[in-house]
């Protein structure tokens, strides 16, 4: 039985706000023919222009959806207005769904079983092929097979020594480097020198074509970790105090790049934490063949944001058993749907297999379990035995907030985040006992666009909450809270 979620978390799902106002318009029971709940799918008909009903049903313990309409909308209004039904108690409970429902259901598990069946294998093989598993410097001068990893590097690229490995050159000291690490030298380099000129010429004169330039300059030079930071400076330059926050971008910059350029004396995460964040991809096949963190993990918010024409969504989790923070990142064009089987304020039993790094946190979700346990087998009971009454169903637990941490507790994880990964610009917490303020929380300062938080200040009511945040250096910016009963108010 999959605990029923608020009328909060359920619009939340909601691609935008039209979906949303169309969701309550299907949300009321006149407006389905059938209607009905197993505990853990929800299914549904509703009435639409066409002569038959749409057939709508919701997996809850994914969650995943599916309806017949032809909405490219994703989850469709009419699995949003069935959600709203449920979770005001309006779908009555059902032994048994129809036909439609399990074939849908065991076409999901079918793949699930493929997909799961894939990553093992891609675990064994992983496992057993020595040189193939992520490390800090196999993208770097010697890795086995770095050839393969420099797009359009050809096996006789300038400057290829004879006897080296195509793709390849000579490097100082007598390293091969491959030839991707040499244009991204390169790159670097002369982004060190132009940052040297900014600070020598003062910060006044900084121009948006500038930092386009530079950035071009650095996607040539095969940089686009440390590209997407230059063309991001553009938006530091408009807002409040851009001085102070221009010196601090341009900081960070000079100090990846020269992080860069000593990476082989940092220690291995550091060293690969650098090459992730200037742009050396790591596939998804590899992170999910890495070892699995299965936790309880609390589902704290989520923040869209769209840059370049690309939405992407982050959604924060914590584990209950470990106290580890992930975050899940997905991403799609401007107006089509985006990842949404993961609510707000629920708790996932689930394997977590994260990114390498010296602070790991973004993750991808390898393995759901179960949200409940299997039932147990019947026992046999003997002939002569007098029947039992059957034994009553333990009463639904409330739900409850994550466990948190003080503010100054939350400070000194910070600090450690910062010193093992500089670079950091959100981390996720949860704090307890803390009280809302117009502009700070708990005592910690809001992020400017954070400012004035009505609805938590409604939900708190001058009394101490608990409180799930995302760390930016700029301030807090909350997440999700919970009132007396325990249940997620989204903010």
């Amino acid at each position: 039985m999959t605990e029923r979620w608020s009328r909060d978390q359920v619009l939340a799902l909601a691609p935008d706000a039209s979906s949303q106002k169309a969701a309550q318009g299907v949300a009321a029971a006149g407006k389905w023919s059938l209607r009905g709940t197993t505990g853990t799918v929800l299914y549904g008909e509703c009435k639409g222009s066409g002569a038959r009903p749409y057939l709508a049903a919701v997996d809850l313990s994914e969650p995943a959806y599916r309806c017949s309409c032809p909405s490219r909308k994703f989850p469709c209004k009419h699995a949003l207005g069935l959600l709203l039904l449920w979770s005001a108690d309006g779908v009555p409970a059902q032994e048994a769904a129809p036909q439609w429902v399990t074939e849908w259901l065991d076409g999901r598990a079918e793949r699930a079983a493929k997909s799961a069946a894939r990553l093992d294998a891609a675990r064994t093989r992983l496992a057993t092929t020595p040189g193939t598993a992520p490390s800090a410097r196999d993208a770097g001068p010697s890795a086995p097979g770095a050839s393969a990893a420099v797009p359009g590097a050809g096996p006789s690229a300038p400057g290829t020594a004879p006897g080296t490995v195509p793709g390849t050159v000579p490097g100082a000291g007598g390293r091969v480097e491959s030839v991707r690490h040499q244009r991204v030298a390169a790159g670097l380099a002369e982004l060190e020198r132009w940052l040297a000129d900014q600070v020598r010429q003062g910060l006044a004169g900084a121009q948006e074509h500038d930092w386009d330039g530079l950035a071009k300059r650095l996607i040539d030079a095969q940089a686009p970790g440390v590209a997407g930071v230059v063309s991001r400076l553009a938006r530091v330059r408009a807002e409040e105090g851009w001085p102070g926050r221009l010196l601090e971008e341009y900081a960070l910059v000079n100090l990846l790049a020269i992080a860069y350029r000593r990476r082989a004396a940092l220690p291995d995460p550091l060293a690969q934490t650098v090459l992730i964040r200037t742009g050396f991809p790591i596939t998804r096949e590899e992170v999910l063949a890495g070892p699995p963190v299965r936790d309880h993990w609390d589902v704290l918010g989520r923040r869209d944001e769209t840059q370049d024409r690309l939405t992407a969504r982050r959604v924060w989790l914590r584990g209950r058993r470990t106290g580890r923070p992930a975050l899940i990142l997905s991403f799609a064009p401007q107006g089509q749907p985006l990842d949404a089987s993961l609510v707000t304020g629920t708790t996932i039993d689930a394997d977590l297999t994260f990114y390498p790094g010296a602070a790991p946190l973004r993750a991808l979700v390898a393995l759901r379990h179960p949200t409940t346990p299997p039932p147990a087998a019947p026992q046999a009971v003997p002939p002569e035995a007098p029947p039992e009454a059957p034994p009553e169903a333990p009463p639904e637990a409330p739900p409850e907030a994550p466990p948190g941490v003080s503010p100054g507790e939350a400070l000194d994880e910070v600090a450690w985040v910062l010193g093992e990964d500089p670079w950091t610009e959100s981390w996720p917490l949860v704090l307890t006992g803390v009280v809302p303020g117009r502009t700070t929380l708990g005592g910690l300062p809001l992020h400017p666009r954070a400012h004035d938080p009505w609805r938590l200040i409604a939900v708190s009511g001058g009394r101490p909450l608990t409180v799930a945040a995302e760390w930016t250096p700029q301030g807090l910016r909350p997440l999700t809270t919970w009132d007396d009963e325990g249940t997620a108010v989204i903010l």
